[in-house]
């Protein structure tokens, strides 16, 4: 996690910084249906190069957003899921579920 001096003042700003990428919240989107392998998370994001998706779920790991759980089985098995943190943005992830709905409905 980061520490206080490292975020900006805005709480806005942080958000923003934590989440603010496309494919962050898209991440996120899917981590909250269920935990999630990679190659599925890979599969399931549309244009997503492995590099980006790597670092992205490294970065909120790193930011307390997403665990990652390590299965000693073999082959080996890694589930990414969100954390206690990670789940509370439901709320802004369904927000941005009905806005995009909603304008959806009002473009033709």
């Amino acid at each position: 996690m980061k520490h206080k001096n490292e975020l900006p003042d805005c709480p806005v700003a942080t958000t923003v910084e934590l989440i603010g990428s496309k494919w962050k919240l898209l991440i996120i989107r899917n981590l909250s249906e269920r935990p999630w392998r990679f190659n599925e998370l890979k599969r399931s994001l549309d244009g997503i190069s492995q590099k980006v998706l790597t670092d992205s779920l490294r970065s909120m790991e790193a930011d307390g957003i997403v665990t990652r759980t390590a299965y000693e089985e073999v082959p080996p098995r890694v589930e990414y899921s969100l954390s206690k943190l990670g789940q509370s943005l439901q709320p802004i992830i369904d927000a941005m579920l009905e806005f995009g709905l909603k304008y959806k409905s009002l473009t033709k």
